[in-house]
Formats: C-alpha cells, structure tokens, sequence
C-alpha cells in the first residue's frame, strides 16, 4: 500500500486523521469503488482543469461527471480539460488517473454531492490505494476550496 509522497507529507503536516484502504489495482474511479467495496458516490474522482490563468482541480463523486458549462457559471468563464502532459508534470509523484485533490498546491472545487457523503475516499496517489476520512476531516483538509454544483450522474449501464 502507497500513498504518493507529496500527499503524506501534506496529510502529516495538516495533522489529518486517515487510514488507507488497499484494493485490487484498477482503471477507473468507478471499479476502484467496486474494487473496495465503497459506494462509487463516497469515492472522490479529480478532474484538473485549465482556467487560462491557473489549473483548478474539480473533485467530485466517482459516479457523476463534471458538467464544463456549470463550471462556467461557478467560476465565470469556462475552464478547459489539462491535458496528460499537464497532469504528469504537476503530480510527478502520482500515477495518470490517481491523482488526489489536495496536497499540491493547487485551487480546488468541490462538488456539492460529495459534500453530503459521511465518508470520503480518494486516490493515494497509485491505482491500487486509496486515502479515507470522514466527511469533517476531508472538510478540513480542503479548507479554502471552493464548493458548487458542478456535476451531474453518469448513465451507468
């Protein structure tokens, strides 16, 4: 079980009660979930994003997708998707596609729906750990982030 060092340093300096939970390696935020047998809805996805002036990153429910035009009326302007360049250059610690919402000094939003979970579990840093905490302490962790409705459920076949 891993959890990128950027990350632990940060969980340890901001003193955060977790605990990590190891799973079978996986491909998506939503079969991490399965993987762990953790309601997808208490698993947070990050999605970075591009606001021309700043990277931004959007957390949100592993079972909802991010809707660019709420986005645009949360942030004034409408942000673009980081490309994977982007993303391995500022988490050079983290595997694509397991990157966490905080610990690396980036703005943050936090979707509303996520907000309303009593458990929140997010990327470690790999494909195969994820960091849990309960929904306070993940409040305090993201102090300072944003919050809106930016995200809608994802048709699940």
């Amino acid at each position: 079980m891993t959890i990128a060092p950027k990350l632990r340093q940060y969980l340890d300096q901001v003193k955060a009660n977790y605990d990590l939970v190891e799973h079978q390696p996986t491909k998506s935020s939503l079969e991490t979930a399965s993987a762990s047998s953790v309601p997808a809805e208490q698993v947070a996805k990050v999605v970075l994003l591009d606001t021309d002036d700043e990277y931004l990153l959007a957390v949100l429910p592993s079972d909802r997708k991010v809707e660019l035009s709420e986005l645009r009326s949360e942030l004034g302007h409408k942000p673009r998707l980081a490309s994977e360049e982007e993303i391995k250059s500022l988490f050079d610690d983290c595997d694509i596609g397991a990157v966490p919402p905080t610990g690396y000094g980036l703005k943050a939003i936090v979707d509303d729906a996520l907000e309303q979970q009593s458990d929140v579990y997010f990327e470690a840093g790999d494909h195969a750990s994820l960091v849990h905490m309960n929904r306070d302490e993940f409040s305090r962790v993201m102090q300072g982030a944003r919050h809106g409705q930016f995200s809608e459920p994802m048709l699940i076949e």
